[in-house]
């Protein structure tokens, strides 16, 4: 059965007591989709921006992307604190986890691969910084796949003790709004999702709708 994420995330925000701000740590991809993100959860908690992506290729790109997230910490205002923390820049274990799947259609197995190594150092750091909740800013995106991203998440958050806040961000205009505000702080948006291998089919992409063109 097809879970309705946004719903229960919305069921479980109702139930947190006024004025209870419990502590959050929120995985984040990049700082276009954490923008409405955050703008929705700051009202409820008091948020640790994680930023944890191995998986970006090449390194001047995870630069980039770091510090257009920490410049968007800065200029965005939030109702609760918003802290920032970045987990290491281990591109090995991204590679070592996507071993032999290198040739999978972005949005397969490659993918849920690399959703679990980012979800579960989030949930380790969740743990160790005895946070209330984590969750991640993945789900925003349409070429992500919730459903996996919830089960990964709501299983690791039982690993670890730490509850998965489930979502589907993108709903209600979610995503939508991203791009607004991307608008407003004149964020970098990203023509790939992160890897080399997903950076290939975006140039491939490009080459075959320059072609049609000609």
């Amino acid at each position: 059965m097809k879970h309705n994420y946004q719903k229960e995330m919305e069921e479980i925000l109702k139930r947190i007591p006024e004025g209870g701000r419990p502590a959050l740590l929120l995985h984040s991809c990049c700082a276009p989709c954490s923008s409405y993100v955050l703008e929705y959860l700051s009202r409820y908690f008091r948020i640790t921006v994680f930023y944890y992506n191995p998986n970006i290729y090449p390194e001047e790109e995870y630069r980039h992307r770091v510090e257009e997230q920490q410049r968007l910490l800065r200029e965005m205002p939030f109702q609760n604190p918003v802290d920032f923390a970045e987990g290491p820049f281990d591109t090995g274990r991204f590679y070592d986890t996507v071993r032999g799947l290198e040739e999978i259609p972005e949005g397969g197995e490659r993918c849920f691969r690399c959703y679990e190594l980012r979800l579960r150092e989030a949930a380790e750091k969740a743990a160790e910084l005895k946070m209330d909740y984590f969750t991640t800013t993945l789900t925003i995106s349409p070429l992500k796949n919730a459903e996996k991203l919830n089960e990964i998440g709501i299983r690791l958050g039982q690993e670890t003790g730490v509850p998965y806040l489930v979502s589907d961000f993108k709903k209600k205009d979610g995503y939508k709004r991203s791009i607004q505000l991307s608008g407003e702080y004149g964020l970098y948006r990203q023509n790939y999702c992160g890897c080399v291998f997903s950076r290939r089919e975006a140039e491939e992409r490009e080459k075959r709708a320059a072609a049609r063109e000609e």
